[in-house]
């Protein structure tokens, strides 16, 4: 016989509240941010520079044409192509054997004329003399004094023809005028080198100039600051290495070009280590001048919106703020602020799709992706933009 067992009423009502009670209370699943990577707001010195930059091409300080000024064989040449010479080392040998014939030939000239100079003059005392007694004509004697004249000029012709002979002589030893590098031979050793043919030219790249061109409306301003400062310029170039060659604005032309708009400037550089080669297209950074503690964020920090610019900033909240902002001048990869946000300030630079005023964020590391870490990636006035 089966029994029944009977459960009391009020306890599976008790039960049954329980069991509700208990799946009631669910966890609420947290809040998570939109993750973005930030910056803070920091300042600094900028340079105001001319935007954009001006492409120039580098040239050199000096070039010096070499060329024969006589004509001889070339019998020794004391340099390889390309190879940097100092002031005054030797460069060419022109056979000089006959500039120094043609010298001893001056000199034996000049013995002999000088002997037939010392009769003319005794022949003419002598004659005077004669003149006084009556013994010779004055015919005679202007005669006498015509020769010792004539033998007084030749005498000086000998003296100048020693002193040509004497350069030709010393132009067969052709020195560098300047410091620079050499370049491609047109004459080698055994080739006649014509009078004024051209045998090597040398440029002088230490100091070096870097010429360049600006728009007319920037005129003014470089010539206000030019009159209380130097200015500086700086010239880089694709794949440079080392630091970036600096050097000086030291020239303006005196006149606008009409067809384009633009003044030529040159700066100069004194290229130490050679970063500069002649010929070469470079780009120019010029500094007309320098705003101090300037509050800088990076660029990408800076949004474009239908009321202007404006940057997201986290507070303290962890949630971000749409906040308009005034921008000044770039310079590499910040930007100047000029009003709407403070040094110290946290912004946000990357994931800004994600925002909107109010939004809570997670904060990445721009480099491990970390939470809670702020990373800042404002650059220094010396970096290369």
């Amino acid at each position: 016989m089966k029994k029944t067992i009977f459960i009391p009423a009020v306890f599976l009502a008790l039960s049954a509240a329980l069991c509700a009670s208990g799946c009631s209370k669910k966890k609420t699943p947290p809040v998570v941010g939109a993750p973005v990577i930030v910056v803070t707001a920091s300042t600094t010195n900028l340079p105001v520079l001319i935007q954009p930059p001006p492409v120039g091409h580098v040239m050199a300080y000096s070039t010096v044409t070499i060329q024969s000024q006589i004509q001889g064989v070339i019998s020794q040449v004391y340099f390889k192509e390309g190879q940097e010479v100092k002031k005054g080392d030797h460069l060419f040998l022109i056979d000089p054997r006959p500039s120094e014939a043609t010298l001893e030939q001056a000199r034996a000239n000049l013995v002999r004329d000088s002997g037939q100079l010392e009769y003319q003059k005794a022949n003419y005392a002598r004659d005077l003399k004669l003149l006084e007694s009556k013994i010779v004509a004055q015919d005679q004697i202007d005669t006498d004094k015509a020769s010792l004249d004539a033998s007084i000029g030749t005498v000086a012709a000998d003296g100048a023809a020693i002193t040509n002979a004497l350069l030709n002589v010393g132009f067969c030893h052709i020195d560098a005028p300047v410091d620079g590098v050499v370049g491609g031979l047109q004459s080698y050793v055994g080739n006649v080198a014509n009078a004024n043919s051209t045998l090597v030219t040398i440029n002088q790249i230490h100091p070096i100039y870097v010429a360049f061109s600006i728009p007319e409306q920037f005129l003014p301003l470089v010539k206000q600051e030019m009159a209380t400062h130097t200015l500086k310029v700086t010239a880089h170039y694709e794949n440079m290495t080392g630091p970036t060659p600096q050097g000086q604005l030291t020239f303006i032309d005196n006149g606008v070009d009409a067809t384009t708009g633009t003044i030529q400037l040159r700066g100069t550089f004194l290229n130490q280590n050679y970063p500069l080669w002649p010929g070469q297209f470079v780009t120019v950074n010029l500094t007309l001048s320098e705003l101090t503690n300037a509050v800088v964020v990076p660029n990408l920090a800076v949004q474009t919106g239908q009321n202007g610019e404006f940057v997201y900033v986290v507070k303290s909240n962890q949630t971000v703020e749409e906040r308009p902002v005034t921008i000044g001048i770039a310079y590499g990869d910040v930007t100047e602020i000029k009003s709407g946000l403070k040094a110290g300030e946290t912004v946000v630079t990357d994931g800004q799709l994600r925002l909107a005023p109010g939004t809570p964020v997670s904060i990445k590391s721009a480099a491990t992706g970390s939470t809670n870490s702020i990373r800042s990636n404002v650059s220094s006035t010396n970096s290369t933009p």
